[in-house]
């Protein structure tokens, strides 16, 4: 008897009617949020109505399946890749140049053939020309002595071998 007055109250139904209305507030809410996802997300606006209504006519279910299929990245994450990666193909093809004059030299270059600047050290072994950071020739594997402490490192200069004669 106490249960079928509680059941019959006014505080029963509007308790149903604040969860009602919570409910539908989250469904709105879920297919807002979707909208705003896909947007970010697609560029197509017929893929994002489509997401939009798949998330509004499958209440609290739509949204999930729209999650499993929407693209894995925002569209301005996948420029800033396009960004990215095109900085680093215009600094590999940049044109090398020379430090002094900035005529245009080519990367074998020893010397800059318009004012003769020295870029880089010749191998002593096979000739061929070497970084400033290489330790080891990668042509002819004849190791490059590191510069002696205290000495402020040059352009592209190779310390001669250090032979102790005895």
């Amino acid at each position: 008897m106490i249960a079928a007055s509680f059941v019959h109250s006014g505080l029963v139904h509007a308790i149903l009617n604040g969860l009602a209305f919570f409910a539908f507030v989250l469904w709105l809410s879920l297919g807002y949020w979707t909208y705003k996802d896909a947007r970010r997300r697609m560029e197509d606006p017929v893929l994002v109505g489509v997401a939009t209504a798949v998330a509004l006519i499958i209440p609290f279910v739509g949204p999930f399946i729209y999650m499993l299929f929407r693209p894995p990245e925002y569209l301005e994450d996948v420029r800033e890749r396009e960004l990215e990666i095109k900085a680093i193909e215009d600094r590999m093809a940049a044109d090398i140049r020379c430090p002094v004059c900035h005529a245009e030299v080519d990367s074998g270059y020893l010397v800059c053939p318009v004012c003769t600047t020295k870029l880089k050290q010749a191998c002593v072994s096979c000739s061929a020309p070497l970084e400033p950071i290489w330790q080891i020739c990668p042509y002819c594997e004849t190791a490059i002595e590191p510069a002696e402490p205290g000495t402020p490192p040059a352009l592209g200069t190779r310390r001669a071998r250090r032979t102790s004669r005895r």
